[in-house]
Order: structure tokens, then C-alpha cells, then sequence
């Protein structure tokens, strides 16, 4: 695939297509190592923290939103239980 290099301000940069940003699962504001290795570009994702969004997450249930993921998979004897 072509692009070209845009002007942005100082600098320049290349507009990645939805396509290859989903391949990636990136979204616009992820954190990517740009670097050369001789005449090329190379544009890796950044690695993530191992617990990234858990903060989101507990905030959630915090607020109320403690529903179960996947509902199908409950603990035996929860029908049982009286809360």
C-alpha cells in the first residue's frame, strides 16, 4: 500500500489506514516504538502494562456496574444461595 508523507505542524507524518491499525488492535492515540533499521520505518505497538484497564474496571463496579461477564458461566450452587 502508497501513502504519502503528510505535513503536520514541524513535523510529518503518514496516515495509517483503519485496516492495518485493526489488524494491529491499535487505535489512534496507542503508544507505538518507531525506529529505522537502515532505509525503512519500523512501527511496532507499544507493549501494554499487564494489568492496563483494571483500574477502568474496578472503577465500573465500584459505580454499580458488577454484572457478570459471561452469566453462563456461574459457580455451582448459586441457585441455592440467599443473598
Amino acid at each position: 500500500m502508497y501513502t504519502s508523507v503528510r505535513k503536520l505542524g514541524n513535523s510529518a507524518g503518514v496516515i495509517i489506514p483503519k485496516a492495518i491499525l485493526a489488524d494491529l488492535g491499535l487505535v489512534a492515540g496507542d503508544a507505538v516504538d518507531l525506529r529505522r533499521d537502515g532505509d525503512r520505518l519500523v512501527l511496532t505497538p507499544a507493549p501494554r502494562a499487564k494489568r492496563a484497564g483494571w483500574a477502568d474496571a474496578s472503577r465500573d463496579i465500584a459505580a454499580g456496574d458488577d454484572r457478570l461477564v459471561w452469566t453462563e458461566f456461574g459457580n455451582i450452587g448459586d441457585a441455592e444461595l440467599t443473598w
